[in-house]
């Protein structure tokens, strides 16, 4: 899909239509056609109505016309449902009669081969040239629930929000779209607007989650995405989304693809495109939902409850096992939890039974069966603890009987008090047979009912994520590099560091060397012991040929390495010219970390950093970093490495210096922010040091990849 700006009152048109063509209309049951004028009759669409049937003179009391060019000019949307082999020409026809759009149901586009490729960019250039916004082609239409209408197949019946905080639905998948709406319907949660967009010939998510932005009547856009056609345009929809107080919450399927093959070094192979994609949009706020419940309940959250503010979760339950449950997965979802105890708590302290002590989780034991005023008080404390983001009330519910003793009493716990902050209830025995009344006076007081609690943890955790996130972006100025203009492809090491140790990189003292002489020479300038590296833009990773020699203590050393370096290289690839040799000084231990990045061409540049080594791509304990990130999150993000706890010393090794290993994944990020044409650069391995030594690089290869 061609980039292109729709304007909102383009798009106003195909989602609020006052006139609607069906092309393929039919009374016969079960075809498309006949389903989308059951729709709109069954809702009460009262605009106007253009079936189109050349074998029918009517349906359903409206005439028909014989084909498209029989419209009336201005037409707000036709609806195409008909086989692929005629969509084209109905296309043309609709842009000569001046149609605002399309909704196309038919397949056979670009994942039907060549031609099929060919027809669905001939439908996106007719759309660009005449102003018009197509949805699909191969989707399921979309859903106006603000004015009931629905421009689908499927059978549908609106519901209007009324007052109530509403989702937006935006995906590419239209049986998703509609599994999603039947999820939220059965929720008894509003919808505004369903839109399918398919192959996005002509207009894509970000189009409608620009429009929803602005919509009044939406207040959560919940996307499901399998691939990003225009990454720009979407990172930017998200920040204006975040500014006007509106929640994107994501569900993108791919974390299990390959990195891609074509990457030349440990950072192209490590930063794969889900998980650029994921740092990139997360740094924008969006909420990641990993399955389509989770994607249900996190929007449930959003549209009944308060944002949290803060990440910590109170839990209220009623058993000793589920308290223990409870602590196992709060540690492994990373879920902080409150410390609240007798000392500190005293509300909650004077609302229990002396033999009841405070704690977080808090197990009130069955004392709530006698004592249901335990549940009122113990929840209305958690409730105003300002240290506490959300509240979950883990309740056994057993049967109707048992429900009627606790649920009032926890409702109570709203009593007087205006809800600051998410309280779900959140049943311990799936399929207890709960009065359906109270989850419906649940939800009119805006706590969220959930029928397991592993759900509700799960959900509060991808919340509490966000609240505790760190956005701030950093303003530094980029990093530019003299003579880079004179490569193109492959960058050598001693080529890489001359051109970026003059901008601060800090690497080993070293000379490059073409002769053996040469070599001594460069050795006896930098000190032994040296190290010997083998030099080639062929060669990327010199180890594997035989390409580094270490600890050579004299000329005699060197020299003999110079004839040993060659002979290794030459066996490992005859077809490798090297360029000579790196003499460098050899420097202290330190633990060998990684730090590189890329400018993807979707997303633009990213940062990786992490233990590195040899074994960096088989461990791959390392994170990814955007260039507006401030030095601070930076070093943040590297403690929370898998092995983050060898930065801040282990076993009375000392600290590390974080923060110039921070520092340096900023540089990079710099760096790469001001030149595109570095596809990928490879700082590996870089040496930290004790707090207050520093980072060196040891090795520096770049991909120089300038456009056509």
């Amino acid at each position: 899909m061609a980039e292109r700006n729709l304007s909102r009152q383009a798009v106003s048109r195909l989602l609020c239509p006052r006139s609607v063509a069906v092309v393929g209309a039919s009374d016969k049951p079960g075809a498309l056609g006949a389903s989308v004028l059951g729709n709109l009759d069954r809702n009460g669409f009262a605009g106007e109505i253009y079936p189109i049937n050349p074998k029918r003179d009517a349906i359903g009391g409206r005439a028909c016309l014989a084909s498209v060019d029989d419209l009336p000019e201005g037409v707000d949307v036709a609806v195409l449902a008909i086989p692929q082999a005629g969509v084209l020409d109905a296309v043309r026809g609709l842009a000569a009669r001046k149609a605002g759009g399309a909704i196309i149901f038919s397949a056979g586009f670009a994942e039907g081969g060549e031609e099929g490729k060919a027809q669905q960019a001939e439908i996106g250039r007719i759309a660009a040239e005449h102003g018009m916004v197509i949805e699909g082609p191969n989707c399921l239409g979309l859903v106006n629930h603000i004015d009931g209408i629905p421009l689908t197949f499927v059978e549908t019946q609106t519901s209007a929000p009324n007052g109530r905080r509403a989702v937006g639905v935006v995906s590419q998948s239209g049986a998703m779209a509609a599994v999603l709406c039947t999820t939220f319907q059965s929720r008894e949660l509003a919808i505004s607007y369903s839109v399918s967009t398919g192959n996005e010939a002509a207009s894509g998510v970000e189009d409608y989650v620009d429009w929803m932005i602005e919509d009044g009547a939406t207040h959560v856009i919940a996307m499901i995405v399998e691939q990003f056609r225009r990454p720009a345009r979407f990172l930017d929809a998200a920040r204006r989304a975040r500014a006007a107080g509106k929640q994107i919450v994501l569900l993108h399927p791919g974390k299990s693809s390959a990195a891609r093959e074509s990457a030349a070094t440990h950072t192209g192979a490590m930063a794969g495109d889900y998980k650029l994609m994921r740092r990139k949009v997360e740094r924008e706020g969006v909420i990641f939902a990993e399955t389509l419940e989770e994607l249900g309940d996190i929007t449930e959250i959003l549209l009944r409850s308060p944002s949290m503010t803060r990440p910590e979760l109170a839990v209220l339950g009623e058993s000793g096992a589920f308290k223990a449950l409870t602590l196992d997965l709060a540690e492994e979802l990373g879920v902080p939890l409150a410390a609240l105890d007798d000392s500190n708590a005293p509300e909650l302290r004077a609302a229990l039974p002396p033999f009841v002590p405070v704690s977080n989780p808090l197990d009130i034991t069955a004392q709530g069966l006698s004592q249901p005023e335990i549940y009122t008080n113990t929840l209305g404390s958690l409730l105003d603890d300002p240290r506490v983001g959300a509240v979950v009330a883990g309740v056994i519910q057993t049967d109707p009987v048992t429900c009627r003793i606790k649920i009032p009493a926890i409702l109570a716990s709203l009593d007087g008090r205006g809800a600051a902050k998410p309280l779900v209830f959140a049943g311990l025995d799936e399929g207890a047979p709960i009065p359906a009344e109270y989850v419906e006076d649940m939800r009119q007081r805006g706590i969220v009912w959930f029928p397991s609690t592993e759900r509700a943890f799960r959900a509060l955790a991808r919340l509490g994520a966000l609240a505790r996130a760190d956005l701030e972006k950093a303003q530094r100025p980029p990093l530019p590099v003299p003579g880079l203009d004179a490569f193109d492809g492959v960058v050598a090491e001693y080529q890489a560091k001359a051109l970026l140790g003059p901008l601060g990189f800090v690497f080993p003292e070293g000379r490059f060397a073409d002769s053996a002489e040469a070599a001594v020479a460069a050795a006896d300038a930098v000190g032994y012991p040296v190290v010997m590296k083998a030099q080639a833009a062929a060669l990327g990773h010199k180890s594997d040929a035989g390409g580094v020699l270490l600890n050579l203590a004299d000329a005699a050393a060197v020299r003999a390495a110079w004839e040993a370096i060659h002979v290794n290289v030459s066996a490992y690839s005859a077809a490798i010219v090297l360029d000579g040799v790196l003499i460098e000084k050899m420097g202290a231990r330190g633990t060998e970390m990684i730090v590189g990045g890329r400018n993807d061409p979707d997303w633009g540049p990213v940062v990786l950093a992490g233990f590195g080594g040899v074994t960096a791509e088989i461990l791959q304990d390392v994170c990814l970093f955007t260039p507006d990130m401030t030095e601070a999150q930076i070093a943040q993000g590297l403690m929370s490495l898998k092995s983050g706890a060898l930065l801040a010393g282990y076993r009375g090794a000392p600290a590390l210096d974080v923060p110039a290993l921070a520092a340096l994944v900023a540089k990079v990020g710099a760096l790469l922010s001001a030149e595109p044409g570095i596809a990928e650069i490879d700082l590996n391995p870089v040496i930290l040091h004790p707090a207050g030594e520093g980072a060196v690089a040891l090795d520096a290869l770049m991909l120089v990849q300038r456009a056509d």
